[in-house]
């Protein structure tokens, strides 16, 4: 079923126009005003929840005029030559290094980063019955399809940052963190039409044998997970822009998945005959969920949930989203 799904249609014409002028060259677009003026969102979303009851015709013509009022406000506000700290697709960055790596670079104002390989892995401890996994790193494509006879692996493409892996075991825990490095020096990003840098990726791999508690932290990226043959425990994200397509197995006595995203098209799929709850705090964003029951104000549960021993909980909340969760 769908909420306010003229609002995310709306939306998407407004973003949609807005690339079109600028390409055609009617419209000079600061792309980092997205960034720089990400209030304007917060308020979009604040007066869409506020009127979120009211059906009345002037309700509707509110809301109209605050997303078209706030997209104008980032399509024409002239902010000058200024950085973002935001990691796009395609962009140049300067960079003051303070210590002496094996970065490559065309000079010393246009610094462009080159593409680096790594390879990760974390062996499996015998005992390890629970694994909690912290991924944390903005600007990549992450991928989850594999197993491995490891506790965890990685092959990663980078052309920003460097990952670090650490391990700690405690008894049959074993805590791994996957975090893109701290930099030290100041970094200038610059959005660049001409510059085709490709973002950074992560494969990973996790072992079948422990039970999985998986935290990520991502910002702008992609996140592509089948977790069908894991024990999943529990998921977290907490994104930016993002792009997020997830496939859950059969849950455990309770799966818990919840996302948090600002601009994101967010895709769960979960088991046919899984009991499964949703709920979710959308702002100005669009739920659609196939076989599920409404059994509240954003909430939504599968015929029997009550009664199911094992279930899975979504929770999901975002500004201006695309919520799917389908049964596969």
């Amino acid at each position: 079923m769908r909420n306010d799904k003229w609002i995310t249609g709306l939306v998407l014409v407004l973003i949609g126009a807005a690339f079109l002028l600028n390409n055609l060259g009617y419209i000079d677009f600061h792309w980092g005003n997205v960034f720089r003026l990400w209030p304007v969102f917060l308020v979009m979303a604040g007066v869409s929840m506020v009127l979120a009851n009211q059906r009345e015709a002037w309700a509707t013509v509110v809301k109209a005029l605050v997303i078209v009022g706030g997209f104008a406000i980032i399509l024409f506000a002239d902010l000058g030559n200024r950085s973002f700290f935001w990691m796009p697709r395609d962009f140049h960055y300067q960079y003051d290094d303070d210590d002496d790596d094996d970065d490559e670079v065309t000079d010393s104002k246009g610094v462009v980063k080159v593409q680096g390989n790594s390879e990760y892995k974390q062996v499996f401890a015998p005992g390890t019955k629970v694994a909690l996994l912290n991924i944390s790193g903005g600007g990549t494509a992450y991928e989850l399809k594999d197993t491995t006879a490891n506790l965890f692996a990685a092959s990663t493409k980078e052309f920003t940052g460097r990952y670090d892996l650490t391990n700690k075991q405690t008894d049959s825990l074993s805590v791994i963190d996957f975090k893109m490095r701290d930099r030290h020096g100041k970094f200038r990003f610059n959005w660049d039409d001409n510059d085709k840098n490709k973002s950074n990726t992560a494969e990973l791999k996790l072992s079948t044998i422990p039970v999985w508690d998986i935290n990520m932290n991502t910002g702008a990226s992609s996140v592509e997970f089948d977790l069908t043959k894991f024990k999943l425990k529990s998921f977290k994200l907490n994104g930016g822009a993002a792009s997020i397509d997830l496939k859950v197995g059969q849950p455990l006595a309770e799966t818990r998945i919840e996302v948090s995203t600002g601009a994101s098209e967010v895709n769960i799929n979960v088991p046919q005959n899984a009991a499964c709850s949703i709920t979710t705090q959308s702002g100005l964003s669009s739920v659609d969920v196939n076989g599920f029951t409404k059994v509240g104000d954003n909430h939504y549960e599968t015929p029997g949930f009550a009664a199911a021993k094992n279930k899975i909980y979504i929770k999901m909340s975002g500004g201006i989203s695309d919520f799917n969760v389908n049964k596969y």
